[in-house]
């Protein structure tokens, strides 16, 4: 588990991130979200030792990442994929990597086939395409067979195939009990990977919760219902919390019950419905409605607005 407690990031008088506290759990991947000069990367750094926070604290399971003995063993790290020696092949790259780390030789040879780099694993890093720098970032960060991954945009650059091949891949690994990390700004691609999320604006927690709790928060599910008697529909879903709005004579936009729970009153009336459809906003949406007040720079259209 990672969790911060009242972290604190100065640089001179500007606060980086600013009492920010939260929780990462094992078992599941939880996405790290937030507009440009959030504070993201400060985060990230000081939870691996790059960075010092001014207070507060930043642990994994408990312990500062510089109290941790073999510390490639418990967190995989990908925060820059170019930072390789261009003339190292990605072979020996990972051989100093595990050498300095007391891993076995032929871990790397494990992590190359893994990341699917084995084709290319005696070329040199600095010819590499950024897909391939980053699938060896990747295989850097398994190295160690770590319980706790921490990614910074593990998908930049990746073509759809090794997309779909991360996706997987993460999944699979937070489905045996570790704990997943990752920073994206491609919302789409998060909300098909992630479990949960931690939102932050200008160094502050903004949210944190299921994806469909911090979708929620913003805008409830409603469930949209065309029937051939809607007025007495409304009537029978009406009570025990849910809200019924009707845009014309047939439809009703209905909160507080499931489409599951409409249909079968429905059915037990003998209401005909033509359309049974559970509505909500796309992780996107709630993302920039979460940030509107945090955000570094507006766009042109917000400015004009």
């Amino acid at each position: 588990m990672i969790e911060a407690l009242h972290l604190t990031k100065r640089y001179g008088e500007r606060t980086a991130v600013d009492d920010l506290s939260f929780r990462v759990r094992p078992g599941v991947v939880t996405g790290f979200l937030g507009p440009n000069g959030a504070g993201k990367s400060t985060t990230m750094r000081m939870l691996v030792g790059l960075d010092e926070p001014t207070s507060g604290t930043i642990t994994v399971a408990g312990r500062r990442y510089r109290d941790l003995p073999d510390p490639l063993r418990h967190v995989g790290i990908l925060l820059d994929a170019k930072a390789v020696h261009g003339g190292r092949s990605a072979y020996h790259h990972l051989l100093a990597l595990a050498r300095t780390h007391n891993i076995p030789a032929r871990r790397v040879d494990e992590v190359i086939d893994l990341v699917g780099l084995t084709a290319v694993a005696h070329r040199r890093a600095g010819g590499f395409s950024l897909g391939m720098g980053q699938r060896l970032g990747i295989a850097a960060a398994l190295l160690g067979d770590p319980q706790v991954l921490v990614l910074d945009e593990p998908v930049n650059g990746l073509d759809p195939d090794g997309v779909l091949w991360i996706r997987r891949m993460l999944a699979d690994l937070a489905t045996g009990g570790r704990t997943v990390f990752l920073s994206s700004h491609l919302m789409s691609e998060l909300s098909l990977i992630a479990d949960d999320l931690v939102v932050i604006g200008q160094g502050r927690l903004l949210a944190a919760g299921t994806v469909a709790d911090v979708v929620s928060s913003v805008a409830p599910t409603s469930v949209r219902v065309v029937a051939a008697d809607a007025a007495a529909l409304a009537t029978a879903l009406q009570g025990d919390g849910a809200t019924v709005t009707t845009p014309d004579r047939e439809t009703l936009d209905v909160q507080g019950r499931s489409a599951r729970e409409i249909g079968t009153i429905a059915g037990a009336r003998g209401i005909t419905l033509y359309e049974l459809t559970t509505r909500s906003i796309s992780l996107e949406e709630a993302f920039m409605q979460i940030t509107r007040d945090a955000v570094e720079y507006g766009s042109p259209t917000e400015a004009v607005r």
